[in-house]
């Protein structure tokens, strides 16, 4: 895990500086380096036999991406839709969708943080210690996201339960499909569909803009839904679905074990 973690850290410090591009590509850097350093401990420490969960059959791998991306803009509409009903936050048409902002940053970020967040050294302590796993990378996630602009309390809090929302996604089926769909279409129906920030990141370009206004607490401010109390609602009641059908599986499993056992 530690030697996952250093490698990862001295890629993402080598990484070339793209930011002077009209269109960011730190996110492409990123994702490079969080792959290549995958690459290295798991052909180095696993002699490339650690299954990540992203080299599987086609159909399974567009099956979980659609539901993640599916229940991800689900639980994102929920709460936008009860910011508009208790705010005055309405929204109108604008300039379009991003698409290649959406090709730029929003597909290799949420890539990017899936691997290094959900794979090789998040399965590793999660097949040792899972509870310990979900709620110590749930932490790290949200202290990656500290110096992000117009930080707030409860948007720290909503990175923070994110990322446990993410861990357990993970978990439904141990592949990372399934959070990738998730965390992409988060961020693509916060951000560039609906007109909000992104954990405080503005889109260029967005199909609907944001108007109006209200408490803080319960429209996100600057830093966007994620800020949001209603975020909170929607993240706490996806986790419960995740949680439960998590459960749900084990107890599945282990009685076709027991019953295996008893023939």
């Amino acid at each position: 895990m530690c030697a996952y973690v250093a490698t990862t850290l001295l890629l993402l410090w080598l990484r070339l500086p793209l930011g002077h591009l009209q269109l960011p590509l730190e996110q492409w850097t990123g994702l490079i380096s969080v792959a290549l350093a995958t690459l290295l401990i798991v052909a180095s420490w696993e002699r490339g036999r650690w299954p990540l969960g992203l080299f599987v059959r086609p159909l399974l791998a567009l099956r979980d991406f659609a539901f993640g991306s599916l229940f991800g803009a689900f639980l994102v509409g929920g709460a936008a839709l009860l910011v508009v009903l208790t705010t005055q936050v309405r929204h109108a048409w604008g300039g379009g969708f991003p698409w290649r902002e959406a090709l730029a940053v929003y597909l290799p970020a949420a890539v990017h943080e899936e691997l290094l967040f959900r794979g090789y050294g998040f399965q590793k302590l999660y097949a040792w210690r899972p509870g310990f796993a979900l709620w110590l990378v749930a932490l790290f996630f949200a202290a990656l996201h500290l110096g992000n602009p117009s930080l707030s309390w409860i948007g720290i809090a909503n990175i923070f339960l994110g990322g446990l929302l993410l861990g357990l996604a993970y978990a439904r089926y141990g592949r990372l499909w399934l959070p990738i769909g998730l965390h992409l279409a988060w961020n693509l129906m916060s951000g560039p569909i609906l007109g909000h920030e992104v954990s405080g990141y503005e889109s260029l370009s967005t199909v609907l803009v944001e108007l109006g206004d209200g408490p803080e607490w319960l429209t996100g401010g600057e830093f966007g839904i994620e800020g949001s109390i209603w975020m909170t609602v929607a993240e706490l009641v996806g986790i419960a679905v995740l949680a439960r059908r998590i459960s749900s599986a084990r107890r599945t499993f282990s009685s076709g074990i027991q019953e295996k056992e008893s023939i």
